[in-house]
């Protein structure tokens, strides 16, 4: 499955934001993700399952607790697709500083006394 199928369910993105923070349980994970979503937490197994098959996550068997993980070397799949567009969007983003910095420039020289 491309990452951008994973990706671009609304749910399987806020679970892969509470693992950027750190390992997590699963049942931290349900408690979130079913309160902020009103899902169950079968469904939310589904999503950890996707995620953890599709290499975004990792987990590993504690006790009878599950800790998930963020695994970013899926994430270079993203980075290499967003790599062919950031030569469109950086030179406007250089374009804006500048004139962020001219604009800075201009309220100092206007703000200073004769």
């Amino acid at each position: 499955m491309h990452a951008f199928d994973i990706l671009g369910d609304p749910v399987r993105r806020r679970i892969l934001e509470l693992l950027a923070d750190g390992v997590r349980s699963s049942g931290e994970i349900v408690a979130v993700i079913a309160a902020e979503y009103r899902i169950s937490q079968p469904a939310v197994s589904q999503h950890l399952r996707i995620l953890r098959e599709s290499g975004f996550a990792t987990a590993e068997a504690e006790g009878r607790r599950r800790l998930y993980t963020v695994a970013p070397e899926r994430f270079d799949e993203v980075e290499a697709w967003v790599q062919r567009f950031r030569r469109t969007w950086e030179p406007r983003f250089e374009a804006l500083a500048t004139e962020v910095a001219r604009g800075k420039k201009a309220r100092r020289d206007s703000d200073s006394p004769p």
